[in-house]
């Protein structure tokens, strides 16, 4: 279907991706150096004459590329796209921004470096040939849409030959997730593994992948019916079955997948849209479980599968509904421990111990942080929770070490990871280090969207923003601007946003409430000098002052400013209309900063200069009640150039009496201070001068002494890290949700703190 072709949905959806891929730097991946390069010693270690030791330590002990190179933490995600995310055969060259992704996901859920490898090769032995000539380069292969019947000889092929963990993601990966969901869907119905019959729609590498594993669990293959294009694997077959399928050849009179699916326990469904009806469910055994796996569009659509039955249980490849069959799940985490414990292959009993941690984790009780990401959704056991969600932060923790200690009691682990604890323990990171805290946000603004003001209505950004806050459901956007100059920066953008359909339009030189507002304004200031014309005037020259008036006054449920002008102007309009909490007595600016290694949040950036140890007690409570809306366990370091006492000038004793009453506010809250800042990401660096310290790990909210020491410190680590994602000034302390942004702030910021206001007015309490 050619683009011309599609609905305005679908062109929207094309032009943000084809955007997303080109901008701001094309693709994807990047490869940086982990190493400083800034002198001749360094160059001198890196490579000639450096390099030769770490060269001759390798030949002489093979073992030692994982610690000298990046090997051990290296996977090549290869295809010969020949079977491309439901798009068929396009070519490895087409195919290479799935890779990418693919590496995406590597390395945002489990801190794993990929190359995308894509072969124009379609003759198996040839691509077998090549890929197991980059073993030296590689710690792990994923193979990925690759055609079958080649895909299972080419993954064989490679195992033979190999001495690094080869995993087929199609396969193996959605095979993983249909047999967690299997085992805990027939907990929950009481039915026995080696009694159930299994319909399978579909006999590619996914679903013989999935009753491959499924019969190593328990199920019984005689009671498993597979269908292909043709119909029925049944003994009276003509045609020429592969070896793979030939395994499930059933001696039956059945013929067609309602045959089959009749009196069945299980639908497992690997094939294409629509092919299960609901008359067919219909025939089915009682509290069937329906995994309908095909994508986009699966077997059968939840709601029409449970209107035939409605004691059914399903699960799809989609995340709008429960119950998503997700790969991610899986091949994160069973990477991640095959390379950490040097495993040679991924054994069948890394595959089982993976499945049974992620059946184990959808039963077990769900964590603050787990709940916070999901936000009003029942996380209990049951029909619409038989797997966990992809971004439930436990995933690694729990399948990781599992697949480790399996790889080495089936003997394939060069490593061994003796305490499994302390391993766990390290993972961490990965939970907290990643761009996908800003997921918890997200949810909870789709959960209640809110009427969000904009007071630079104007500006491209913020029209943008609006476009993609709609498609994302996150907000009901009210919209302050002149229309004339709105639409023509609608048009100028190439926008598809409609005036008083899409948004509410708010024009500051006509609108009906004029007077309402310049009079409410009048009550809140006539004491302070305003008069009656004054507040005519300052209504009709600052959208901001508009923008908190509507919150005020009930018009809008929170506003966004700042993109335009200093912040102190639009602070001084919110202080006066807004105002601040009843249990607070000082607002604060706490920006988020996510790196490569640390995910930290900074205060306070942007309002008090010079703030008192009790404000600053204050300002880090604030700040920690934010930080937990973000899934996050707070660890607040308050930063100074003295060390635990070193110094006695008063801005030392100033940040460790800040410590000592934050500490009798949140005695919950791992604190310590006043410390240097490498000592609040090290505790390494604290032990050495305090074993006592009262923080542990890594300080994710740092407390700064005043606002410049604040200010610089967010935008020199913005500037140096790595793709570091952003997100504030998060205002702290006012009555009613309203962020103040920057002049220089981006499309991509601007829509998260449009995330995070309407969480803000969407969840009870938060302290943003």
């Amino acid at each position: 279907m050619g683009h011309k072709d599609l609905s305005p949905a679908e062109q929207a959806l094309r032009d943000a991706a084809l955007e997303y891929h080109r901008l701001p730097t094309r693709g994807k991946v990047a490869v940086l150096p982990t190493k400083p390069l800034v002198n001749q010693r360094d160059l001198s270690l890196a490579y000639s004459p450096g390099v030769a030791y770490a060269c001759l330590a390798i030949e002489e002990d093979p073992t030692l590329a994982a610690e000298y190179t990046s090997r051990g933490n290296l996977v090549g995600v290869v295809t010969n796209g020949t079977a491309v995310l439901g798009l068929g055969d396009i070519g490895p060259l087409a195919g290479k921004p799935v890779m990418e992704g693919k590496g995406c996901l590597f390395r945002k859920f489990a801190g794993i470096d990929v190359f995308d490898i894509e072969l124009a090769e379609k003759d198996p032995d040839k691509l077998v040939d090549i890929i197991a000539a980059l073993e030296p380069t590689l710690g792990g292969i994923n193979l990925e849409d690759i055609k079958a019947p080649e895909c299972f000889y080419i993954e064989r092929k490679l195992k033979e030959r190999l001495n690094i963990p080869v995993f087929h993601d199609d396969q193996h990966g959605t095979a993983i997730i249909s047999a967690a969901a299997l085992i805990n869907g027939m907990e929950l119905v009481g039915k026995k593994l080696g009694e159930v019959k299994i319909a399978v729609s579909g006999a590619g590498a996914a679903a013989i992948a999935c009753v491959d594993l499924m019969v190593r669990l328990g199920v019984s293959q005689q009671n498993i019916f597979m269908c292909d294009s043709k119909g029925v694997l049944h003994h009276q077959r003509e045609d020429k079955l592969d070896e793979s399928k030939r395994r499930y050849v059933q001696r039956t009179e059945a013929r067609t997948l309602a045959d089959v699916v009749k009196g069945a326990d299980v639908f497992l469904g690997c094939s294409a849209a629509g092919v299960l009806t609901g008359e067919m469910v219909k025939t089915m055994a009682d509290r069937p479980l329906i995994l309908a796996l095909a994508n986009p569009e699966p077997e059968i659509r939840p709601e029409v599968a449970k209107a035939a039955r409605p004691d059914c249980i399903v699960a799809t490849g989609r995340s709008d509904y429960p119950n998503q069959v997700n790969n991610v799940l899986c091949f994160p985490y069973i990477f991640r421990g095959a390379l950490d414990s040097g495993a040679t292959r991924i054994t069948e009993e890394m595959k089982v111990a993976c499945v049974q941690e992620i059946a184990s984790l959808a039963k077990a009780e769900i964590s603050n942080e787990v709940a916070t990401a999901y936000p009003g959704e029942d996380m209990r056991f049951g029909p619409d929770y038989l797997i966990p969600k992809p971004f439930d932060s436990r995933l690694i923790l729990r399948i990781a070490p599992a697949v480790a200690r399996a790889a080495a009691a089936s003997g394939v682990a060069t490593r061994p990871i003796a305490d499994l604890d302390a391993y766990r323990e390290s993972l961490l990171k990965f939970v907290t280090h990643t761009g996908l805290f800003m997921r918890p946000v997200f949810m909870a603004a789709r959960r209640a969207p809110q009427r969000i003001a904009f007071a630079e209505g104007e500006d491209e950004r913020t029209l943008r923003a609006v476009q993609i806050a709609l498609e994302e459901g996150l907000a009901k956007p009210i919209v302050i601007g002149r229309p004339g100059v709105i639409a023509q920066r609608i048009e100028r953008a190439g926008l598809r946003l409609k005036p008083g359909v899409d948004f509410e339009l708010t024009n500051p030189e006509d609108d009906p409430r004029f007077r309402q507002y310049w009079e409410a304004y009048h009550r809140l200031k006539g004491r302070d000098g305003v008069t009656p014309e004054m507040a005519k005037a300052a209504v009709r020259r600052s959208n901001t002052l508009i923008a908190s008036l509507m919150v005020h006054l009930g018009d809008a449920d929170g506003m966004l400013c700042g993109l335009v002008g200093r912040f102190e102007h639009h602070l001084d309009h919110v202080r006066d209309v807004i105002g601040r909490r009843s249990d607070v007595h000082t607002l604060a600016a706490l920006n988020a900063l996510v790196l490569d290694q640390y995910t930290l949040f900074i205060a306070d950036t942007f309002v008090n200069e010079d703030p008192s140890a009790e404000e600053l007690a204050e300002i880090a409570t604030m700040a920690a009640e934010s930080v937990r809306h973000f899934g996050l366990t707070p660890r607040v370091a308050f930063l100074s150039h003295s060390m635990f006492g070193s110094s006695t000038r008063p801005s030392a004793l100033k940040m460790r009496a800040a410590r000592d009453l934050f500490r009798a506010r949140m005695p919950d809250v791992e604190a310590d201070g006043e410390m240097q800042g490498d000592a609040a990401l090290s505790e390494g660096v604290r032990q050495s001068f305090l074993p006592e310290t009262t923080l542990t790990g890594t300080a994710n909210v740092l407390i700064l002494p005043n606002l410049d020491a604040a200010n610089i410190l967010f935008n020199v680590l913005k500037m140096t890290g790595s793709q570091g994602i952003t997100v504030g000034p998060i205002l702290l302390g006012t009555a009613a949700p309203v962020h103040i942004l920057t002049p220089s702030a981006t499309v991509r910021r601007v829509v998260n703190m449009t995330a995070l206001t309407a969480m803000s007015g969407a969840v009870p309490g938060f302290a943003g």
